[in-house]
């Protein structure tokens, strides 16, 4: 930001002289299962505030908070950790108490939503960012913001600049629904493919428990201090949305003497995840393809080794995958704060299958609607991409001056 080359009237002020910055609580007070919403960084969203997993406090912590922090419509609230930087214009009259958010008060006719559209620059998001203090949870104070440099056109031009801006971003913010929601529809459409082929028995099919075509071992349990063989090890985090374990990914491991062949992957072998504190990626599974290096899996996840030669692996993962299973697996996964699957109920699970020369077959169609699908995907985020750099472009221009020219 070059003050030299901005228009004439145009000033760089500290925020805290254009706006009344506050800040809402940092402590913790006692959540409760309803009561007074308690905002954070989380629920702020470009598109307003988000109540999904909202948090509830009682009064005397919401009136306490609201001392010196009273949130009022038109007011701009800035997230101060996590997404730093991350602006929401409240639109209603609120009755929520605010943490680890700092709070703009329009004064002397300043235009808040001039202020939201200048919090969105890269310019302004990337310095917050780089500028935050704090190592495994990054942040800004108070005094900062307050202090951060804000560009401060004459109270005309800013008007003028959030209606250019409005217009030009109705048509921008569409286009970018609507490519989200496209994108939304091809992974939709492909699950829903997916499932369709796993909850429909086919002529000729057989029907059995999982168990009956496979054997079931839990992984390794290691630690910083164990000594013996150095070996590669799957993980939780390897898994994500793969289909194949991503073996130069991969982590090495020392473990407790020397890896038994009974631990140690082979083709064709299935892993999935056993514990983990979210219950979504409770039944997560990857299939292991030849793999250079000596292999095994951690104690959080379960190996599923086909033992029929009528069953094709790539098959087997294809089912674990779909929708209704990933339900099921998921909510049979026990625990309060670390949910986790077992081996017996693993062996429960009930599956239909065709002919081996069907269920390649089979495969490959998925496979090919995968490929596709990937592809439509990948056109998608980079419209995304293109329409967010446009929006960015449109921005620059606007603070420098340059749409009111």
């Amino acid at each position: 930001m070059d003050r030299g080359h901005l228009p004439n009237g145009w000033k760089v002020k500290k925020l805290g002289e254009v706006y009344d910055v506050r800040d809402g609580t940092h402590d913790s007070p006692k959540y409760l299962s309803e009561g007074y919403p308690l905002i954070t960084s989380k629920n702020l969203k470009p598109n307003g505030l988000s109540f999904e997993n909202i948090r509830y406090i009682s009064e005397i912590d919401f009136n306490k908070i609201n001392e010196r922090s009273l949130v009022h419509k038109g007011d701009v609230l800035v997230a101060m950790i996590g997404t730093i930087g991350n602006p929401t214009i409240v639109e209603l009259e609120p009755n929520f108490a605010i943490k680890n958010v700092a709070l703009m008060k329009v004064i002397n006719n300043q235009n808040s939503y001039f202020l939201k559209y200048y919090l969105e620059t890269n310019y302004v998001r990337s310095k917050m960012q780089r500028e935050a203090k704090g190592t495994t949870q990054k942040f800004v104070g108070l005094g900062y913001l307050r202090d951060f440099p804000m560009i401060c056109p004459p109270i005309n031009e800013q008007k003028q600049i959030v209606a250019i801006l409005d217009e030009a971003f109705e048509g921008i913010d569409q286009a970018i629904r609507n490519t989200e929601k496209n994108l939304a529809n091809a992974r939709e459409l492909f699950d829903s493919y997916l499932n369709k082929i796993f909850t429909q028995k086919g002529d000729g099919w057989e029907e059995g428990k999982l168990g009956q075509i496979a054997t079931f071992r839990n992984g390794l349990n290691f630690t910083k201090s164990s000594k013996g063989e150095s070996i590669k090890i799957v993980g939780v985090k390897d898994f994500q949305n793969h289909f194949y374990i991503q073996e130069n990914q991969l982590e090495s491991v020392t473990i407790d003497a020397d890896l038994k062949e009974i631990d140690i992957l082979r083709k064709g072998d299935i892993l999935t995840v056993r514990s983990n504190g979210n219950k979504e990626l409770i039944g997560r599974c990857v299939l292991a393809d030849n793999l250079l290096e000596k292999t095994s899996h951690s104690g959080f996840t379960i190996r599923i080794r086909i033992e029929k030669e009528n069953i094709y692996p790539s098959f087997i993962v294809y089912f674990l995958k779909s929708k209704d299973l990933r339900k099921q697996l998921a909510e049979s996964g026990g625990g309060i704060s670390i949910s986790s699957l077992n081996q017996e109920s693993l062996s429960q699970i009930k599956i239909n299958f065709p002919s081996l020369v069907e269920q390649k077959f089979i495969v490959q169609n998925i496979n090919e609607l995968d490929a596709e699908t990937q592809r439509l995907e990948i056109i998608y985020r980079q419209k995304l991409a293109a329409l967010n750099e446009l929006k960015q472009s449109i921005l620059q221009k606007a603070f420098t001056g340059q749409l009111t020219k």
